[in-house]
């Protein structure tokens, strides 16, 4: 299958041509590349035209789209899911679930919608010893939505949405270092920037270092829990500035430089699904509250950034092994990929991530906790 390019723009002008890359693959990759059919005869990756206008970049999906999230039409208890698993490992009180003994690929529909609850409750869930083709992965990922397809990013050749993940192909355009590890190495939520930002995230690492590079994920649902009630009438129904990770000229005087893409969404948003409130906000992406003073935003963005990111009983951290999924929910969680591997060895991954509703705050909605019964005198 040919690469298929983004219709962003027809005027050659408007686009930023990409390199191909001729990095060498990982054996473990390639082996399963090989099994899925995927022509590398090219180059790796595919590079899409990269968008050189911020106003190509911020209609690429500026236009509500409809979204059902399949978790609100599954069975609370997900016992098509839970019953078909050989083990189901609970890793913390807040977050983080591993399914053992079942193949992603495999799963029926009544699973999927099971598996969307599971990932809106638990936030994060693996699963590992996949045998999964990047075809595979996108055309679960299209159960949870509609797929992004990244204006910028790399990705398998001939599967647009499949983006690769790949440290060492991002040092070759921007250096990690032990001391500035940069890229995913910080706390952050994807696609904060868009219309309708991200849902369900699926990474499927095919290579991953011997020691470290363990991914670490906290709970949106637990931070906002950890605010007093008081503070939380702050926050509730605020709205905030979020920002791309990417940047465009303007069209009309590029001269000025580098601009970002910029939306505004709630602070605390609702799951669909579940009900349940959230803190959705991220150090890297979300830069002022609206209607504040910048000094008196970052004052509250910085407690609440601190809230998220050093309260360790509402984390999990997940140690990779080779062929393992991870499936995460961007409505209410933040993640960080750490990064003391320092390239040593190589790790590649492919992702998927399906776009959700827009953000929405209802004031009637409960906390998690209040909703499972959990909430003591101090919570209300």
């Amino acid at each position: 299958m040919a690469p298929i390019a983004l219709p962003i723009s027809s005027d050659i002008k408007d686009v930023v041509v990409q390199k191909k890359d001729t990095l060498g693959l990982p054996e473990q990759t390639i082996k399963r590349f090989e099994k899925a059919g995927i022509d590398l005869s090219d180059g790796y990756p595919y590079r899409p035209a990269k968008p050189l206008y911020l106003d190509d970049a911020f209609n690429v999906r500026n236009y509500d789209r409809p979204f059902v999230d399949p978790g609100s039409r599954a069975d609370p208890e997900k016992k098509a899911l839970l019953s078909a698993a050989k083990e189901v490992i609970h890793l913390t009180t807040h977050i983080g679930t591993e399914i053992v003994g079942l193949q992603l690929k495999d799963l029926t529909d009544q699973q999927k919608d099971e598996l969307g609850l599971l990932i809106a409750e638990r936030s994060v869930v693996f699963f590992r010893d996949q045998d999964i083709s990047p075809q595979e992965q996108r055309k679960l990922g299209e159960w949870y939505g509609e797929i992004e397809v990244h204006p910028t990013a790399p990705c398998v050749p001939g599967l647009p949405g499949v983006s690769v993940i790949w440290p060492d192909l991002q040092a070759t355009e921007r250096a990690a270092s032990f001391r500035q590890t940069g890229g995913a190495s910080r706390w952050h939520t994807d696609l904060v920037h868009e219309r309708q930002p991200a849902g369900v995230t699926h990474l499927h690492n095919d290579a991953i270092p011997k020691l470290g590079g363990d991914t670490l994920w906290a709970s949106g649902y637990a931070a906002y829990e950890k605010l007093s009630p008081e503070f939380r009438k702050i926050i509730d129904g605020r709205e905030a500035i979020y920002r791309s990770a990417h940047s465009y000229l303007d069209r009309n005087d590029p001269t000025l430089g580098p601009k970002l893409i910029e939306r505004t969404h709630p602070i605390v948003r609702v799951h669909p699904a579940t009900g349940w409130k959230a803190l959705w906000v991220n150090r890297a992406f979300t830069t002022r509250i609206v209607g504040l003073d910048q000094a008196e935003s970052d004052l509250i963005l910085g407690y609440l950034f601190d809230v998220y990111e050093k309260n360790v009983d509402i984390q999990v951290r997940f140690k990779w092994t080779p062929r393992t999924s991870a499936l995460w929910d961007n409505r209410i969680t933040i993640h960080n990929a750490a990064w003391d591997y320092e390239g040593k060895e190589p790790r590649h991954g492919t992702r998927v991530t399906a776009l959700a509703e827009k953000p929405y705050f209802d004031a009637k909605a409960p906390t998690r906790r209040q909703a499972l019964g959990l909430a003591g005198p101090e919570d209300i």
